[in-house]
C-alpha cells in the first residue's frame, strides 16, 4: 500500500477535498468596512442585483462609478452587486521549488490543505479561487470549480513569491478573505507580504507547511546543501554549534512572521507536512475560529 507521504498531487486534492467535508469557513467577525448588514451573504444571487456602495479603488471598472454619488460627496465610489459582496476567499499558493524539494512532502501537504480549505469555504457557500504565486501570480485553471477539479500545475518557480504577491492583488476581489499557504522560507521582511496580502481583504490566514528537517536538521556529518531557486549546491560538514545556529536563525525568522501576522491581526498556523497527511486534521484554525 503506498505510504499517504508518497502521494502525487491529484491524491493529494482528493484527500484534502474528502478532508474538507468535516468543516465550515467561518465568516470574519466584522463586516469589511463598507457592507452593510450583520454580516457577508451566504448565497449567491443576482449580477444586477445592486446592493452597497465603496470607495473607488485604483483598477476598478469605470462603468461601476456613481457619478450622482460624487457629484454630492466629491468623492469617488462604485456600485457593489450581490454577486460582488457574497463571502468570497482567494487561495493563495507559493508554487516555488523550496515547497518540491526531493524526498519532501511539502507540496502535497500544501496542495492538500489548499482543497481542504477550498471544500470548507464551498461548505460554508463561499466562492472562492486558487492563485499559484512564483515569478507570477496569476489564477489556476478550473480554480473556481470544486478543488477535485482544480488544475495545479508543477511547483518550478526559480524566486520566492514574496515579490510577485504584490502584483496581483489588484485583480483579486476586494474584501475578499485571503489564505496563503507557504513555507515561509525565504529571506527578507515578512511585514511587506502581508501589508500587500491585507490591502483590501477582510481577513488574511497565512498557513505555513514545514518539513520535519525544516525544523530538526540532521545531526553532526557531511551535508550537500542545495538552493532550490538557483541550484546552487555545497558540500558541508555539519556540527552541533552550526545545527544550533541554524534553530536559533529559524525561531527568529518564525518570530518575525508571527510578529508581521499580529500586527495586521491575521492568523497564522504551522503543520508538519508528513503529519498533516497522515491526519488531514486543522485543529489550530479551529481554535482560532478560522473553520469549524
Amino acid at each position: 500500500m503506498k505510504n499517504i507521504t508518497d502521494i502525487d498531487i491529484t491524491a493529494a486534492q482528493a484527500a484534502g477535498m474528502a478532508a474538507g467535508l468535516r468543516y465550515r469557513l467561518v465568516p470574519p467577525l466584522q463586516n469589511p468596512q463598507g457592507f452593510t448588514g450583520e454580516r457577508l451573504g451566504n448565497r449567491p444571487g443576482s449580477s444586477l442585483e445592486f446592493m452597497d456602495h465603496r470607495e473607488y479603488m485604483p483598477g476598478d471598472d469605470l462603468r461601476r462609478i456613481d457619478w450622482q454619488a460624487y457629484a454630492r460627496s466629491d468623492k469617488l465610489s462604485v456600485r457593489l452587486y450581490r454577486e460582488e459582496v457574497d463571502p468570497h476567499v482567494e487561495i493563495i499558493l507559493d508554487g516555488s521549488l523550496s515547497m518540491a524539494l526531493p524526498g519532501s512532502s511539502k507540496v502535497q501537504a500544501a496542495v492538500a490543505a489548499a482543497a481542504l480549505l477550498g471544500q470548507a469555504a464551498a461548505n460554508a457557500h463561499f466562492s472562492h479561487k486558487l492563485w499559484l504565486a512564483d515569478e507570477y501570480c496569476r489564477a489556476i485553471s478550473s480554480s473556481s470549480e470544486i478543488p477535485g477539479q482544480w488544475h495545479i500545475p508543477a511547483f518550478t518557480g526559480r524566486m520566492s513569491p514574496a515579490g510577485s504577491i504584490a502584483r496581483p492583488i489588484g485583480r483579486m476581489r476586494p474584501r475578499a478573505m485571503r489564505l496563503f499557504i507557504s513555507d515561509l522560507l525565504w529571506p527578507g521582511e515578512p511585514m511587506e507580504v502581508m501589508q500587500a496580502l491585507s490591502e483590501h481583504s477582510s481577513c488574511v490566514i497565512v498557513v505555513q507547511i514545514l518539513g520535519r528537517l525544516d525544523i530538526d536538521p540532521p545531526g553532526p556529518g557531511n551535508t550537500r546543501l542545495i538552493d532550490s531557486e538557483t541550484g546552487n549546491m555545497v558540500e558541508v560538514y555539519l556540527d552541533s554549534v552550526a545545527r544550533n545556529r541554524y534553530i536559533e536563525r529559524f525561531k527568529r525568522h518564525q518570530q518575525l512572521w508571527q510578529d508581521a501576522c499580529r500586527h495586521c491581526q491575521s492568523v497564522m498556523t504551522t503543520l508538519v507536512a508528513d503529519e498533516f497527511l497522515m491526519q488531514m486534521q486543522m485543529d489550530d484554525l479551529v481554535a482560532k475560529g478560522v473553520i469549524c
